[in-house]
């Protein structure tokens, strides 16, 4: 049997809302702050030149149709000449690393500051002041496995998995109030807490840039093969016809 119980108002006015203040506020100093300590990457001309040319290929092979053929085939063999192409230069293997580059752990030593920090310190203030406090409840029912999720802080075995205490409160608007955040500050902002902890965890796999020989051998082979046909033979007549 789960107990039916009756929430005094006065919790709303002095946790409900407080918490959800709080957590709002929290995450906008949040955002400021972050800005304040963002540094401007630097970008390095060799990742910038190598763009560059795959970006020329690619616009090449799309748009090759709108060209005649001989101009098609002395661009194609500017960019896979055997030795000296823009494709197929030799160029040195990626070595950075995330744990060597200074410049990655100080963003990585500034991102766990401002996120994980004032979660961790506003979380554990805020299980001090209003612990033992009920919330709100959901509106639908819930299975007991919800118990840990929902009540932390509040240890009543009879107690409906649907109330929702104090602590867990704030962690539900840690992570629910995206989409305020988003209307207030714009959709890249700082104060989104699951889109910085995706950036966190992704950083790992993002440390390491990817080596530009995949992407240009891609594009070579792709020129290689293409089939040039000129779009543009008929032009004449076609705006004849149109005009007509």
């Amino acid at each position: 049997m789960t107990a039916d119980l009756i929430v005094d108002p006065q919790i709303r006015f002095w946790v409900f809302l407080p918490i959800v203040v709080i957590t709002f506020l929290v995450g906008i100093l949040r955002h400021y702050i972050s800005i304040l300590l963002t540094t401007q990457k630097k970008v390095e001309i060799q990742q910038l030149q190598d763009s560059q040319i795959i970006l020329r290929a690619r616009l090449l092979r799309e748009n090759s149709k709108y060209i005649p053929k001989s101009s098609f085939l002395i661009r194609r063999f500017a960019f896979n000449k055997e030795e000296d192409g823009y494709l197929t230069q030799k160029r040195p293997p990626v070595t950075q690393n995330m744990m060597t580059d200074p410049a990655m752990m100080s963003d990585m030593l500034k991102g766990n500051l401002t996120n994980v920090l004032p979660m961790i310190i506003v979380g554990g203030w805020i299980n001090w002041v209003f612990s033992g406090f009920i919330t709100t409840k959901v509106p639908f029912p819930l299975t007991l496995r919800f118990k840990s999720m929902l009540q932390r802080g509040i240890e009543l075995s009879h107690l409906d998995a649907s109330w929702v205490s104090s602590a867990s409160w704030y962690f539900l608007n840690v992570f629910g109030l995206r989409s305020i955040y988003a209307l207030v500050l714009g959709e890249n902002n700082a104060a989104d807490q699951s889109r910085q902890m995706q950036d966190q965890m992704s950083g790992a796999a993002m440390a390491m840039p990817p080596d530009p020989k995949v992407a240009f051998k891609a594009e070579w082979e792709a020129l290689e093969i293409i089939d040039h046909q000129f779009g543009l033979t008929d032009a004449e007549n076609d705006v004849v016809s149109a005009n007509n």
